[in-house]
C-alpha cells in the first residue's frame, strides 16, 4: 500500500533540488503544459498534470487544475511509478533532479486501465525532460524511441521537430535540420485521392492555424513503395488558449487500408459476377475492381477456351489516359512470359521489379519486359483461376511501382481467382445442365412423338376387335381387353409427355383470358366424386363465390383434376379430402389436402421431377407414372404462381397453390 513519507518530503537536500526545479521550468525547450499534454497525447489518456511538491504543498507546473496532491504526495514518497488501475484510474511517475523526486507526471483516466512496464517507461522518459539538464537531448531521444511519426512546430509554422520515423518515411537524414522537411515532403505527399498536397495544407500547417486533423496522406518518394500514413494533428495551446504551435502524430496504415480495399473489391467483383449474364460482361467490371485495389493501371483475365485449352483474352483494364491497350497486345505463350509461366505450372507468379532480369528467362520476356519498362510498369503479379485441379485461365496485373507486399497482394489476387473460378465452374455446369435437359427433353419429344401414331393406331384396332366379340372366346376377349387398357395408358404418358415438352419449349402457349377459377375447382370436384365414392373417400370443399382470374382454363382443370386424383388415390377407405379456395394479398391460393400416406419431408421438392415416385409410394406398390405434378409445376409456373407441398399433421399431404389475380400468363 502507498503511502506518504513525511521524512522523504520533508528532506532538505530534496526541497533544494525543488527549489532549482521551480527556476527551470519556465526556461524548458517545451512549457510544462505542453509536456503534459504531450503525455496525455502518447499514451492516450483523459488528462495528465505536472507537480511540483514542495514544503508549502503541490504545485500544478503543467496540465489543468486542481492539482491531484494525493498522486503526487505518494509517487514522490514511494520514489517510483504508482499506478491505480481501477475506476478512476492513473499512472504517476517521479520527476527527478539527480537522485531526488521532485514532483509528478501522472496521466490519469476516468474509465479503469490496466497500465503497462511500457506506459512506465514512456511516461519516464517524458518526465526527463522537465529536468533543467538535458531537456533537448532527452526529448530528442523520446520522440525517436517512439515507433510512431511525431512532428511539431512553432507558433510562427516552422518546423521544430521530426522524430526518426517521419525522417525514415520521407528521406529526411538524421544530420538535417528539422525545417528541411517541408523542402523534402514537397511533392511527396498526396491525399487519398491521389491529389497533391501542398505544403500549407498538410495537417502540421492547418493544426498551426487552431484545426484539428484527423486524415490520411499517401507518401510516394523515388525509389520507395508507396506508403498510406494515417496522420491526426491538433494546435499546441496554453491554460489561457494561447496557440504554441502544432503537433502531429503519423502511424503506417498500408496495411490496413489495402485489407479494407481488398475487402472492397471482393465484394465489387461479387457484384459484378452476380449481375452480369456472361464471362465478357462480367471482365471490366472484376478487372476495374482489382486495379482500383491495388492502385494499379492494367489488369487482364485469360480464359482457356473449352475446345482447345488454348488461351484467350476474357478481359482487359487499362486506366484511362494510361496508354497500355497497346503495349499489352499479345497472346501469351504457355510457358513463355508471366501469363504463360503461371498458364503452364498453375502456380502464382510474383515479378517485384521486372528491370531486374535474374527474373527473366528467354528473349521473348526480356523484349517484352522492355516494353512494359518503357511503358512505366515495373511490377507484374499473375495468378491461376482454377477450378479445383484444373487450370480455367490466369489473372494478371500490372504495377509502375516496385512492391515488396508480395503475401498481401496474391492473397487478394487468389481470392479473386477463387471468385472468377466458382464463376466459371458454376457456368459451364449450368451450361451443360442445359444441354443436357434440352438433349433430354429433345429425346422425350422425339420419342413420344414417334409412338404417338403407332399407339393411336394400336387402340383404334384393339377398340374396333373389341366391338366385334361374337367369333372370339373369353381368353381372346381379356387379351383384346389388356391391350387397349395397356396402349390407353401408355398413350395418355405419351400424350403428357409430349405436354410438358411443348410447355417447357414454348412450342405450346397457354391460352390465357378471364376464367372463374372457382367454377373449374366445381367442376374437377364432381368429375372426380364417382372416383371417390368407389374408394369410399370424402370430397369436401365449401366454396361458392366466384375467384375471377386470366390463365387458361383447360390447363388449369388439368392441375386440379391430377391433385384430386392422387389426394384420392392415396388416402384410406373413410378418410377426408379437403379443398379450399381463397383470395389472400392479391393471390388465389388452392389447397387440396389429405390424410393419406403423406410424402418423407426430403422428398417433397423432388416429387415434382419427371418420373419421380416417392419411396414409401414405390414400396406400397401403388401405380402411377410420376408425370403429374410435374406437368402440374409447369403450369403454375407458367401463370406465373408457385406450388408447394408440405406435410398434413398427424399424417397425409398438403399441395398449396398461389396463383396472381391480376397477372396475364407468362406464355400467353
Amino acid at each position: 500500500m502507498v503511502v506518504v513519507d513525511e521524512a522523504v518530503l520533508a528532506d532538505p537536500d530534496r526541497l533544494g533540488a525543488v527549489r532549482t526545479a521551480k527556476r527551470a521550468l519556465p526556461a524548458l525547450p517545451l512549457p510544462p503544459d505542453a509536456l503534459a499534454r504531450l503525455a496525455a497525447r502518447l499514451l492516450q489518456a483523459r488528462d495528465a498534470q505536472l507537480t511540483i511538491v514542495d514544503r508549502d504543498g503541490v504545485l500544478l507546473a503543467g496540465g489543468q487544475g486542481p492539482p491531484h496532491a494525493d498522486i503526487a504526495r505518494w509517487t514522490v514518497s514511494a520514489g517510483h511509478p504508482v499506478q491505480h488501475d481501477e475506476q478512476p484510474s492513473f499512472l504517476s511517475v517521479p520527476v527527478l533532479d539527480g537522485a531526488y523526486p521532485v514532483g509528478a507526471l501522472a496521466v490519469l483516466d476516468s474509465a479503469a486501465r490496466h497500465w503497462t512496464g511500457e506506459h512506465a517507461r514512456i511516461l519516464a522518459e517524458i518526465a526527463a525532460l522537465a529536468l533543467p539538464s538535458g531537456g533537448q537531448s532527452f526529448l530528442a531521444a523520446l520522440v525517436d524511441s517512439l515507433p510512431i511519426g511525431v512532428i511539431a512546430c512553432g507558433a510562427d509554422g516552422e518546423v521544430a521537430l521530426v522524430n526518426r520515423p517521419v525522417r525514415e518515411l520521407i528521406g529526411l537524414p538524421a544530420d538535417e535540420a528539422a525545417r528541411d522537411y517541408p523542402q523534402r515532403a514537397s511533392g511527396a505527399l498526396f491525399d487519398a485521392e491521389g491529389r497533391p498536397v501542398a505544403w500549407s495544407d498538410t495537417p502540421l500547417q492547418r493544426a498551426s492555424r487552431g484545426e484539428r486533423v484527423d486524415t490520411d496522406l499517401v507518401v510516394r518518394v523515388a525509389g520507395r513503395r508507396e506508403r498510406i500514413i494515417a496522420s491526426t494533428a491538433q494546435p499546441i495551446v496554453d491554460d489561457e488558449g494561447r496557440r504554441l504551435g502544432a503537433v502531429v502524430v503519423a502511424r503506417e496504415v498500408t496495411a490496413l487500408r489495402r485489407a479494407e480495399r481488398f475487402r472492397e473489391c471482393h465484394l465489387a467483383v461479387e457484384e459484378a459476377l452476380r449481375s452480369a449474364g456472361s464471362t465478357a460482361a462480367a471482365a471490366p467490371g472484376v478487372l476495374a475492381a482489382v486495379g482500383a485495389a491495388l492502385g494499379w493501371p492494367a489488369a487482364e483475365l485469360w480464359l482457356a477456351d473449352e475446345d482447345t485449352g488454348e488461351l484467350e483474352l476474357g478481359g482487359r483494364w487499362c486506366k484511362p489516359g494510361s496508354g497500355l491497350t497497346d503495349v499489352l497486345g499479345y497472346a501469351p505463350i504457355k510457358g513463355s512470359g508471366i501469363t504463360g509461366r503461371v498458364w503452364a505450372t498453375g502456380k502464382p507468379l510474383w515479378v517485384p521489379d521486372i528491370a531486374d532480369s535474374a527474373t527473366l528467362r528467354d528473349p521473348l520476356e526480356r523484349s517484352r519486359a522492355a516494353m512494359c519498362l518503357r511503358a512505366g510498369l515495373r511490377t507484374v503479379l499473375a495468378v491461376p483461376v482454377r477450378d479445383a485441379g484444373t487450370v480455367l485461365g490466369v489473372l494478371t496485373c500490372y504495377g509502375t511501382r516496385p512492391e515488396p507486399h508480395e503475401d498481401l497482394l496474391t492473397l487478394l489476387l487468389d481470392g479473386v481467382a477463387a471468385q472468377i473460378g466458382v464463376y466459371l465452374a458454376l457456368r459451364r455446369a449450368e451450361a451443360l445442365a442445359r444441354q443436357l435437359t434440352r438433349a433430354k427433353d429433345d429425346f422425350i419429344a422425339l420419342v413420344s412423338h414417334e409412338m404417338r401414331t403407332p399407339l393411336t393406331s394400336i387402340v383404334a384396332s384393339a377398340s374396333m376387335l373389341g366391338d366385334e366379340t361374337g367369333g372370339l372366346d373369353e381368353e381372346s376377349r381379356a387379351m383384346i381387353e389388356a391391350v387397349h387398357r395397356n396402349a390407353t395408358s401408355l398413350r395418355a404418358v405419351v400424350e403428357t409427355l409430349l405436354d410438358l415438352a411443348g410447355l417447357d419449349s414454348g412450342h405450346v402457349a397457354l391460352r390465357a383470358e378471364l376464367v372463374d377459377l372457382a367454377q373449374i375447382v366445381t367442376a374437377a370436384l364432381a368429375a372426380a366424386r364417382p372416383l371417390a365414392v368407389a374408394n369410399g373417400v370424402r370430397l369436401l370443399h365449401d366454396r361458392d363465390e366466384p375467384l375471377p382470374l386470366r390463365g387458361d382454363g383447360r390447363r388449369l382443370r388439368q392441375v386440379v383434376d391430377d391433385l384430386l386424383a392422387n389426394a384420392i388415390k392415396y388416402s384410406p377407405r373413410g378418410g377426408d379430402v379437403r379443398v379450399v379456395l381463397v383470395e389472400r394479398a392479391g393471390m388465389a391460393e388452392l389447397t387440396v389436402a389429405d390424410h393419406g400416406i403423406g410424402t418423407p419431408a426430403e422428398e417433397r421438392d423432388r416429387v415434382f421431377d419427371r418420373f419421380y415416385r416417392a419411396s414409401n409410394v414405390r414400396h406400397q406398390g401403388i401405380a402411377g407414372k410420376g408425370l403429374g405434378l410435374s406437368l402440374a409445376r409447369t403450369i403454375v409456373n407458367l401463370h406465373g404462381g408457385t406450388i408447394r407441398l408440405s406435410g398434413h399433421p398427424p399424417h397425409g399431404t398438403t399441395v398449396l397453390i398461389r396463383l396472381p389475380l391480376g397477372a396475364a400468363a407468362q406464355n400467353a
